[in-house]
């Protein structure tokens, strides 16, 4: 371990519940009725809980993600699980970035957590978002803090001596990989089950108090973070137009209906 505690930070965010109907506005952002934390996401908080517990008192879970406000109900719900606390990147500034952008926001924060309690040891992400489906963002944040990254992990299969190993599924089995700490793990659902939140663990969670924090708080440059700082710009979705009813192909038997259906492809010019 690199600190006295093995430090966790584990990655989240509030996406569209999956029972949500979901629509967006004129800027193109998501709005849904009900939010919960990714459900990707819910993966990683398990793996980095379950280290927590396997390593008795030698560890501690912080909870990071960016978002609005309302993003706090998923740190809540995070800690409510088993994390120790979190912390909430919200701000005007921080709107409508890309996956850079955002990576940016949290590589920078997880550069003030190291400095506030202790290095920051491993990151752990879900697979992807079920919003955004990009799953890029863990592998971005490893890369500019200029830490190893292993992603689509199944298995964490060893963790001491300030080394983790993993097992990450490819195309025909599995690889064993070996990376000095601190690194970054990204992990699919295979590799646990989450847990239900407890009621003691509920309790906890409306007592905790979660700081928010904009670019100055974690020694970003503004312009690097949200629209400003993407290198991608998002469209603004639009519903397609309704299909029309089609057409119907007559004819007495089956022969005579393939006939004319032909007939209607030339003459559409599709074949």
């Amino acid at each position: 371990m690199i600190g006295e505690n093995l430090h966790i930070v584990v990655c989240v965010k509030q996406t569209p519940a999956a029972t949500a109907a979901l629509q967006y506005d004129a800027a193109g952002m998501p709005v849904a009725a009900q939010w919960a934390m990714n459900p990707f996401d819910e993966y990683a908080l398990e793996e980095g809980v379950r280290i927590k517990e396997r390593l008795t008192g030698k560890a501690v879970v912080t909870v990071l993600t960016l978002g609005a406000a309302g993003a706090i109900d998923a740190i809540r719900d995070a800690i409510a699980r088993g994390a120790d606390g979190g912390v909430l990147l919200s701000s005007p500034d921080f709107a409508g970035g890309d996956t850079y952008a955002t990576a940016y926001a949290l590589s920078s924060a997880v550069r003030r957590l190291s400095k506030d309690k202790g290095p920051v040891d491993l990151l752990l992400f879900g697979k992807l978002t079920n919003d955004s489906d990009t799953g890029s963002v863990g592998a971005q944040v490893a890369a500019l803090l200029d830490i190893p990254c292993t992603l689509f992990v199944r298995k964490v299969a060893e963790l001491g001596g300030g080394k983790i190993t993993v097992e990450r599924a490819v195309e025909d089995g599995s690889d064993l990989i070996e990376m000095d700490l601190p690194a970054g793990v990204g992990v699919t659902k295979e590799t646990n089950e989450p847990r239900i939140a407890s009621l003691k663990g509920k309790m906890a969670s409306k007592k905790a108090e979660i700081p928010t924090w904009g670019p100055a708080d974690i020694g970003a440059d503004a312009a690097k973070t949200g629209r400003k700082g993407a290198l991608a710009l998002w469209g603004v979705p639009t519903v397609p137009p309704k299909r029309s009813g089609g057409v119907a192909i007559d004819g007495a038997t089956a022969q005579d209906k393939a006939k004319n259906l032909l007939a209607k492809l030339r003459e559409s010019k599709l074949i």
